[in-house]
């Protein structure tokens, strides 16, 4: 029996690069032979920070350079209903609150939804009624039922603190990042433009490194 391959992928929910690296991560999580978790690090959880026009800016600015080299959707609505709306909050704890209230192996297909629904539907995920309503899409009503309970802030909280001893034990600074452990206990970063280059061999060089 071929053993699996164990992955953890760290990132942010409101990370542009990260959803450029969506379908590499949806593409992971649907192999047999690959256990992958995911973490979130809390890059922009609590930020403080709100929509502005500078910062909508910036922020298109980069995402045109993500889907010129990732050919990921950033729509018009994202950018009419989300960066231009001045005074929102740039926040991700509440979307890593939705992610703690799903069951670990759903996370990634709870992740893909709520960038889709972000980047490309221009809905306001940081907004609990908005992420109620996206899991309730996605056929997840029980992390629907229990995404504003204390015990899920605690979780997302604590996946965080995960993310970030990870981060800060490999010498990490930004997301996305995605990282192999080995049998022998020993953990390899492995390349990030392995996760914008050709998805048909991504498994491969994968298997090969981990």
């Amino acid at each position: 029996m071929m053993s699996s391959t164990k992955l953890t992928y760290l990132f942010d929910p409101l990370c542009g690069w990260c959803y450029g690296a969506a379908p590499a991560i949806a593409l992971l999580a649907q192999q047999r032979n690959i256990e992958l978790t995911i973490l979130p690090t809390g890059l922009f959880s609590h930020s403080g920070r709100t929509m502005s026009a500078d910062f909508a800016e910036y922020a298109w600015s980069n995402d045109q350079r993500i889907a010129q080299l990732t050919g990921q959707i950033f729509s018009a609505a994202y950018y009419q209903n989300v960066l231009q709306a001045f005074g929102t909050p740039f926040d991700s704890f509440t979307m890593v609150q939705a992610l703690a209230a799903v069951a670990p192996l759903q996370r990634p297909t709870a992740l893909t939804a709520l960038q889709h629904a972000r980047y490309v539907a221009g809905r306001d995920v940081t907004d609990l009624a908005v992420l109620k309503e996206v899991l309730l899409e996605t056929d997840l009503a029980p992390a629907a039922g229990i995404l504003d309970s204390e015990a899920t802030k605690q979780n997302a909280a604590e996946l965080i603190r995960q993310g970030q001893a990870l981060a800060t034990e490999l010498g990490i600074q930004g997301v996305p990042a995605l990282l192999a452990h080995a049998q022998n206990g020993k953990t390899k970063v492995l390349p990030n433009a392995w996760l914008y280059e050709d998805m048909a061999k991504l498994v491969e060089k994968i298997k090969a490194e981990a």
